[in-house]
């Protein structure tokens, strides 16, 4: 069996400032040595100051998202390598928010993809349905479809992980079952096996999210193919946080 570092991610999309960094302190005296990965994604404006923070890698740091260009006239943007300037070890790309809210395609997401890996960033590459691709029963057409057209061919189990974050849980308190979550999961994991071959397919970790929170957590570490989770809002304070961590450390 292949052996995947559990990874709690946490997205703090368009949330906090330099007070709230206190919780990351918190986070850390927490878990000194956390028995799987710990990923905190916060806006840029805190970034740098984040990564100052992290330097003994207990926590590592990521971006929330970056341009298709490396460099250029784009106001208000960000580069993949102004991420890694920064301290960034991740970003985080084809969120559903960012395709929503920007219209990203795929296309967008694998060209992002390319040029994070360039810059020496890991990548989190998102992918999920809305409730009416869901209702249609279309949601594994719409996963698979994300998946060909979002993640680039040079990726291995060491700089990419998929996140699987049903667009519908999002923030709403609503969960898949855990029967729907296991087959996107084994789903996930069939299509990078058969595109990448067993080495990345299986070494690559698959996160869970969409509303994870302390009290969901166990179950939902418990399902195949779920190697941690990417979470937001339960992300922004270590007391919310630091459960799910200590959830995912107990799993197996």
């Amino acid at each position: 069996m292949t052996y995947r570092k559990k990874m709690a991610a946490g997205n703090w999309k368009m949330n906090g400032h330099w007070a709230e960094l206190s919780e990351v302190s918190t986070l850390l005296e927490r878990h000194p040595n956390p028995a799987c990965d710990v990923l905190l994604c916060p806006p840029a404006t805190l970034l740098s100051r984040m990564s100052d923070m992290t330097v003994d890698g207990a926590v590592m740091t990521g971006g929330q998202d970056c341009h298709t260009d490396e460099n250029g006239a784009h106001t208000g943007d960000i580069a993949a390598s102004m991420l890694a300037d920064a301290g960034a070890d991740y970003v985080i790309l084809g969120h559903s928010e960012r395709r929503a809210d920007h219209t990203e395609e795929d296309d967008d997401v694998r060209t992002k993809a390319k040029v994070a890996l360039n810059a020496g960033l890991k990548v989190i590459i998102c992918c999920g349905e809305t409730l009416a691709e869901r209702e249609a029963a279309n949601t594994l057409d719409i996963i698979g479809g994300q998946l060909a057209g979002s993640i680039p061919d040079n990726v291995t189990g060491e700089n990419m992980v998929v996140a699987y974050e049903p667009v519908w849980a999002i923030g709403t308190g609503k969960i898949p079952t855990l029967d729907q979550i296991g087959e996107v999961h084994d789903f996930i994991r069939a299509q990078l096996e058969r595109r990448f071959g067993e080495g990345v397919g299986r070494s690559t970790r698959i996160l869970y999210g969409g509303s994870v929170k302390a009290g969901n957590a166990t179950e939902i570490f418990a399902v195949s193919n779920v190697d941690g989770a990417l979470v937001g809002g339960a992300s922004l304070k270590a007391g919310d946080f630091s459960p799910i961590i200590d959830a995912l450390e107990a799993s197996k």
